[in-house]
């Protein structure tokens, strides 16, 4: 089995890739959403649109509860996308404007159960999220939070992955 990370920027290609390559063993996938607020129009347009895309035998999950899914996973997993999973996580308890510790603890938590389940898990798993330390970031607290906690989640995910793609303007390059 192999557990791929695939960072990019906003409209890089790297669902696309990350699609291609749950795919490539054939078997159904399931395609985690992973997103923030699922009674939010444009997240419901953006769900429908990916899930249009995919083969029809793939069943698409829209949770935050990646480990859960992992844990009991019997088939390729592909998680999209780790920057809407922290956004959903961190709106959810309502923490962007507790103080930092705070913040970073309840991130740290959850991300270890689901570094943990990528680690465990028996089945191929490709994540997708956002190269935050390419991006433009807004110069207010939120931005620079939600900056540094996904650049720490993508630091803890990538080192229980066999590999990281960074797909930038379509182009994959393997590190």
């Amino acid at each position: 089995m192999s557990r791929v990370l695939v960072t990019g920027g906003v409209r890089s290609g790297k669902s696309a890739h990350a699609e291609a390559l749950a795919g490539t063993s054939g078997e159904p996938v399931t395609y985690v959403a992973a997103g923030p607020s699922y009674d939010d129009a444009d997240w419901a347009a953006r769900i429908a649109r990916h899930r249009s895309s995919r083969p029809a035998a793939w069943t698409t999950l829209e949770t935050r509860d990646v480990a859960g899914v992992l844990g009991t996973a019997g088939r390729p997993v592909l998680v999209d996308c780790l920057g809407t999973w922290l956004q959903g996580l961190v709106d959810e308890a309502d923490l962007w404007e507790a103080p930092s510790e705070e913040i970073h603890t309840a991130v740290g938590r959850a991300c270890d159960a689901v570094v943990a389940a990528v680690a465990a898990a028996t089945v191929d798993v490709v994540l997708v999220t956002n190269e935050v330390g390419l991006g433009l970031v807004p110069e207010h607290r939120s931005g620079r939070l939600f900056r540094d906690l996904l650049g720490e989640v993508n630091q803890r995910v990538a080192a229980v992955c066999d590999e990281v793609h960074l797909v930038v303007a379509g182009r994959i390059l393997r590190l």
